[in-house]
């Protein structure tokens, strides 16, 4: 029979950007309204029994350099059995928008895999890596929207990359969100390609569920 991975008196921490911070440093404290949250319900709903020790330290508009930046405080310190990245969103628009700093691809590969190195060696975490994701359709105006569907396959292949080397789990959003926009409008998922409206952020942890159950 198929098990949830995640076992009882485990801390499994969440890491990322606006989409996993989703309030929970304000109103919505301590897991915020995202996915975190979602994953954190459905979980509890269908594993009562587990006393998991949840931790979100998500924090809105961080890119890779900021996780690398904070990773002791918000993720060595805490010694966590289990973490889930999703990351990378705003690594991208740096670039295309000439913000600083500026996360081109090759930096993001070096403070991905800087981050996950020191999980490797100073952790014993297992980890779940979630490819960055944009939820639209316009693949061919001459658009922003488009040039983020142009550019963002380049910041998957680097999720992808970082999960096959360093052995984790892995769920390639994109691909699921590109799968259901066949089905439903993108504003369905997010009121705007970024941040999830509740039934993106189910899917997300819904997706979670499956990559950590075996």
């Amino acid at each position: 029979m198929a098990d949830f991975l995640v076992q009882d008196g485990q801390t499994y921490l969440f890491q990322g950007d606006s989409i996993t911070d989703a309030g929970r440093r304000a109103t919505a404290a301590p897991f915020g309204t995202g996915y975190a949250k979602f994953f954190i319900d459905i979980v509890t709903a269908n594993y009562p029994e587990r006393q998991i020790n949840w931790i979100n330290k998500g924090i809105g508009g961080n890119r890779t350099t900021d996780l690398f930046d904070r990773w002791t405080d918000d993720a060595i310190r805490f010694q966590p059995d289990w973490v889930s990245i999703l990351i990378g969103i705003n690594d991208l628009h740096s670039v295309l928008r000439g913000t600083e700093p500026n996360v081109p691809v090759d930096l993001y590969r070096e403070k991905y895999d800087a981050i996950l190195t020191r999980l490797d060696q100073e952790t014993d975490a297992q980890v779940l890596l979630i490819d960055p994701f944009y939820m639209s359709t316009d693949a061919s105006a001459d658009s922003f929207r488009t040039l983020v569907l142009e550019t963002i396959p380049d910041y998957i292949a680097v999720s992808q990359e970082m999960a096959k080397a360093h052995g984790c789990r892995h769920i390639a959003m994109q691909d699921i969100f590109t799968a259901h926009l066949q089905h439903r409008a993108p504003d369905f998922y997010c009121a705007e390609p970024v941040h999830p409206g509740p039934a993106g952020h189910i899917l997300i942890a819904t997706e979670m569920l499956k990559a950590l159950t075996e």
